[in-house]
């Protein structure tokens, strides 16, 4: 079990609470971990570089369609 903590921690998994940066020095948002995860899950590996772009995009686009903003703590 001391091993598994061990290895949480090391990748990034300490509990702190904390946003980790993204690509480019951005941080994750809510949107950003949550396609992580999903990609995790399923087994899928693709570049955080991607998953930011992707997201943004999906945010303009939900934006664009409904005229409302999205606050930057769900997605920046």
């Amino acid at each position: 079990m001391d091993k598994l903590k061990g290895m949480a921690s090391k990748m990034g998994g300490g509990g702190s609470g904390e946003q980790k940066p993204a690509a480019g020095g951005e941080q994750q948002d809510y949107v950003d971990k949550g396609l992580s995860a999903g990609e995790k899950k399923f087994g899928i590996n693709a570049p955080s570089g991607a998953n930011e772009k992707i997201t943004d995009q999906g945010r303009e686009m939900f934006e664009k369609q409904t005229g409302k903003n999205i606050p930057d703590k769900v997605s920046n």
